[in-house]
């Protein structure tokens, strides 16, 4: 893929390209509170991304972490991906969980990945086909192979590093209310805040309709740096939102903190700013 993002006509125009799949990514839960109607429906022939249960790592307390690349190639190849798969990944909110599956392939070397944009709602919008979802559907085996590239993940070990070092500039996507500690925290147990140092930039920010802004937009609302950029949130998932935003006007090298605040905020011997 060219760019990150695809629109629903070009979807529907390459509808029918038999290495194509399409991956619903929602979420049935969502820390944001955003609630949808289209929860039964899918775009016709999509095949379930499960992010919490299937391709994340379930041994962890924290939630979303990356599965391993061994579990993430076998779960793959259950869904009938292969090695040379064209990738389009959706979710029913628009732009919500979508980054996070694509953020995930791009981590385990798979290139050829985009997301739709607008997702769900407007390839509705556009008069596309759409069905209801289907239960435990069975797919030929694929042979898609994981190769992991490990930069794209960062540990609290090395977010704690940088605020020494300041060798990359950490974005945290979380809302304004929440980066200042202002309020209680959705999960319980956790401190308010940030991490010092780090820059807020809303999701919902780069956001218009259930879609990106332009290009031109975001690089006026972005600020741009020639550190590696490394990104957080609450469990990982808009995070992503934020790192495909600066992917579609940036070539800087890009990180996800995948236990991000859910992980910070509940060990006491890690500093936070207010």
């Amino acid at each position: 893929m060219t760019t990150p993002l695809v629109t629903s006509a070009w979807l529907n125009t390459n509808f029918d390209n038999p290495s194509l799949i399409i991956l619903d990514a929602s979420l049935k839960d969502n820390q944001s509170s955003l609630e949808t109607n289209l929860g039964n429906l899918q775009i016709k022939k999509a095949r379930f991304f499960d992010i919490k249960q299937t391709f994340s790592d379930t041994n962890t307390v924290l939630p979303n972490t990356l599965a391993s690349p061994e579990k993430f190639e076998i779960e793959a190849q259950k869904l009938g991906i292969n090695k040379d798969s064209t990738i389009v990944i959706y979710d029913h909110l628009g732009i919500y969980s979508s980054p996070r599956a694509w953020w995930m392939f791009k981590s385990m070397g798979h290139e050829n990945v985009a997301v739709l944009d607008g997702g769900l709602p407007d390839w509705i919008k556009e008069g596309f086909s759409v069905e209801e979802k289907k239960s435990n559907p069975i797919y030929a085996k694929g042979n898609f192979e994981a190769q992991f590239i490990s930069t794209s993940v960062k540990d609290k070990e090395q977010i704690l590093q940088n605020i020494q070092t300041e060798v990359a500039l950490l974005i945290d996507a979380r809302g304004e209310k929440r980066f200042h500690g202002i309020g209680d925290e959705p999960r319980l147990g956790l401190r308010s805040g940030h991490i010092p140092g780090s820059i807020n930039i809303p999701y919902t920010q780069l956001l218009q309709d259930g879609k990106f802004l332009s290009k031109e937009a975001l690089l006026k609302l972005l600020p741009l740096s020639d550190k590696p950029l490394f990104f957080t949130c609450g469990s990982g998932v808009t995070a992503c939102i934020d790192l495909l935003a600066y992917e579609l006007i940036s070539k800087n090298p890009k990180s996800i903190y995948d236990g991000s605040w859910t992980e910070w905020g509940q060990l006491e011997n890690l500093p936070i700013e207010k």
